[in-house]
This record gives structure tokens, sequence and C-alpha cells, in this order.
């Protein structure tokens, strides 16, 4: 049986019990500050009792171990303080995150991802949209014409 156990120093250890012949003993599976996937990934891997994942994580909330906070839930704190101190994102930011934050079946994250994107990024996207249409057939050459004008109807 795996559990996690507080050490010294903001360290934290996820250990599995065992018995043997003179008796019940622990041995640490994994040391960490805050539980991340590699550590359960770890933990998991060193076990010879075959702990879970989520049995571990329920341990480490119920130890109160600090756990690994999602990307998306530290963006949104930190939106949330920025917008109580009156500096809300502009309006087409503001249009974006209503339709993310709207039902799943209305979102669109087609361009989404872009939003903090770096210059790099971005010319590397272009670079590609370049080279991809120069691969593009290009249409027939053939002079141009004005379309014929018709005088306007009077009424």
């Amino acid at each position: 049986m795996a559990f996690v156990v507080k050490r010294p120093g903001h360290r934290w250890e996820i250990r599995e019990s065992y018995t043997t012949d003179d008796g019940p003993r622990a041995r640490t599976l994994a040391s960490f500050n805050v539980l991340t996937a590699d550590v359960l990934d770890r933990a998991v891997a060193r076990s010879e009792g075959h702990a879970e994942r989520e049995a571990l994580i329920r341990a480490a909330k119920r130890a109160g171990a600090p756990l690994e906070r999602p990307e998306a839930d530290i963006a949104a704190e930190t939106l949330i303080r920025v917008m109580a101190r009156g500096a809300p994102p502009r309006p087409g930011l503001q249009r974006l995150l209503m339709t993310q934050l709207g039902p799943l079946n209305q979102r669109d994250n087609s361009f989404a991802e872009w939003i903090g994107a770096s210059l790099e990024e971005r010319a590397r996207a272009l670079v590609d949209l370049l080279d991809l249409g120069d691969t593009l057939p290009h249409p027939p050459e053939r002079p141009l014409r004005c379309p014929r004008l018709a005088p306007a109807a009077r009424r």
C-alpha cells in the first residue's frame, strides 16, 4: 500500500509499505516538493504493490502535499487578478475568451493558439504558408479585362 508523508525541509515522499519476517517495513518510491506527473510515473514504476496514480493523488491530497497546478488554472487566476485591478483585455480578446469559456461545441481554436506565440513561431508559420503557396498551381496567364459598364437605371 502506498502513502504520502511529509519530510523536513518542505519535502514529501511517496512510500510503500510491505511485510517481512521481521515485521512491516516501508520504502521510498519517490521524493518531491510538488507532486507532478513525472513524480507519479516514477513512483508507479518503482512500486511493487502496483500503486495507481489516482490513489497516489488522493493520498497526497489527504496528506496536504502541494500538487502541480494546471497551466490553465494559473493563467485564469492571473487574468482574474489583472481584471480585478481594472485592466480588462481588449475587446477582441474578450470575445475570444467568451467563446473559449462557452459550451465545448462552440469552440473555435483555429487561431486561439497564436495569441501568445513568439515572433519566431509566427515567422516559421508564415514561411510554411509561403512555401505552401509556392506549391499551388498558378492560374493561366490571360490579359486583364475591365467589366462592361452599363448605365444606371433611372427611377
